[in-house]
């Protein structure tokens, strides 16, 4: 069996009988077990996930197989998963083990998908380099020295690694997009709403969103299709039902019969070096869609409205996180306001604490008009900016990041520049739309990523316009090569 197979020639080899479900898993965990230099589990249990394969290996014999029956996958460590440890990257949760299932967990164990483990983070979700986590920096398989992205770094490590065919991850302002494109995978955020947040541990509610990390646009549309749908447990899930995402299973990807208008926005090419971006272009005009400007103008305040948000509920969703109702407890406390304080302060990393405190005065009296709500009214702006930019383009073609991956350490002691690697995912997190991020080539002998944004749960205009992209260039076929510094 191939080290970077996809999910569908692995379920197309479970189904030919070629190997079983507890060899592919077997294969698949003496691979996690050879390579610890990346650190891209936080948890793996043997025994487990051997069970988990069995059973599947006894669903296939009896019939009763969908495409992901046997098949591995990883899950974020942010997904609560009954019976094992779920961290969230954070001493605060070391030893905490879920006592039941996110919705995300359970919909793709009843698929059949075997779990590999849980993937280290960044604390909390909360980073853009994989190096906040407390079980130490995930290292990218490109080159060990330099990044992964975050927060879904581990994720996305495993995935661009062959250490696990795809894996789940979670994107409140580029977590999923970001590490996709610095890893060479691809990774989808969807609409704001498709997948139920019920059983992800929360960090900033109004943005969070789960979705898959994959090798190519097949395995992210055949992972979405089993995480999407309404979740009555999550106020924010959307009932919806699309037709195209119920038929990924049996038919994969609709082809796009249509040509489409792409609107390139004038503000993500500033400063930056997107030749990369100008080739996908191309691509797509010999494809026969037709690419025009378009201006997505509140672009440079994006950023700041985003941390003040994101911070001011952050600071609210983790409070709960005492020493009393949940996590980490210091020793031999003085008093209660000694046992929160120190409890806090040793359980909560340094950037998580950042944003709290960021938060906590957002939304402080004297302050709240002046910060949280003038970024709520900054995120208006910006998501018209995108109404307005798809009334002349069906999607938008922009960079993922700024640059390919930097290296370890280099932006620790500078966190402005650390929130600068997400000034192009950001805006569209806060404005709630359906995002992908796909490699297109290479800089500095590291993988870049392109990214697809399109109009609310128009998820198929980005898997559609994706495939087509894959069926003509083979960037996303390529792999970490062994060589001195990498993996």
């Amino acid at each position: 069996m191939h080290k970077f197979a996809t999910l569908r020639q692995l379920s197309t080899g479970l189904g030919n009988g070629d190997f079983s479900a507890v060899e592919l898993a077997t294969h698949y965990l003496a691979l996690i077990a050879s390579n610890q230099q990346i650190n891209g589990f936080i948890t793996v249990d043997e025994e487990r996930t051997l069970a988990i394969a069995a059973k599947a290996d006894t669903d296939r014999a009896s019939g009763r197989a969908t495409p992901l029956t046997g098949v591995p996958i990883a899950h974020k460590d942010i997904f609560c998963t009954q019976g094992m440890l779920t961290t969230c990257g954070s001493k605060m949760l070391h030893n905490f083990v879920a006592p039941y299932d996110a919705t995300v967990v359970s919909a793709l164990d009843q698929a059949g998908a075997v779990t590999l483990g849980k993937t280290n983070m960044d604390e909390f979700a909360m980073g853009s380099s994989n190096e906040n986590s407390f079980f130490g920096a995930v290292t990218n398989p490109w080159h060990i020295e330099h990044v992964p992205g975050g927060s879904s770094g581990g994720s996305a490590a495993v995935v661009a690694a062959g250490l696990a065919p795809a894996a789940t991850g979670t994107d409140t302002g580029g977590s999923i997009r970001q590490p996709a494109a610095f890893c060479g995978i691809t990774g989808l955020k969807p609409t704001y709403g498709r997948v139920s947040r019920y059983g992800m541990i929360a960090f900033a509610s109004s943005l969070d969103q789960g979705g898959p990390l994959t090798r190519d646009a097949e395995d992210s549309a055949l992972l979405l299709s089993y995480m999407a749908g309404y979740d009555e447990k999550d106020s924010t899930s959307v009932q919806r039902q699309d037709q195209w995402l119920t038929d990924v299973p049996s038919a994969g990807i609709a082809n796009l019969t249509e040509k489409l208008t792409i609107g390139l926005p004038t503000e993500y090419f500033i400063d930056v070096d997107a030749e990369y971006i100008d080739q996908v272009r191309q691509t797509f005009e010999q494809l026969g869609h037709k690419c025009v400007d378009v201006s997505l103008s509140h672009t440079d305040v994006a950023i700041a409205a985003y941390y003040v948000i994101a911070g001011a509920e952050a600071s609210t969703n983790l409070s709960r996180y005492d020493g009393v109702r949940f996590g980490h407890r210091c020793e031999q406390p003085e008093s209660l306001h000694d046992l929160y304080q120190r409890s806090r302060s040793e359980g909560l990393g340094a950037e998580v604490q950042r944003r709290i405190l960021t938060g906590t005065y957002a939304l402080s009296v004297g302050y709240f008009d002046a910060y949280y709500l003038k970024a709520q009214k900054i995120r208006r702006l910006i998501a018209n900016d995108f109404m307005a930019a798809f009334t002349q383009a069906d999607v938008i073609l922009a960079p993922t990041t700024p640059a390919p991956a930097f290296r370890l350490n280099a932006l620790n002691k500078d966190p402005v520049a650390m929130y600068q690697q997400d000034k192009f995912t950001v805006p569209v997190s806060l404005a709630g739309l359906p995002a992908l991020s796909m490699p297109c080539g290479f800089a500095e002998g590291l993988p870049v990523g392109a990214q697809l944004i399109a109009p609310a749960f128009r998820e198929d205009l980005l898997l559609g316009l994706t495939k087509q992209y894959q069926t003509e260039t083979d960037w996303h076929l390529a792999t970490p090569q062994t060589h001195a510094g990498t993996a």
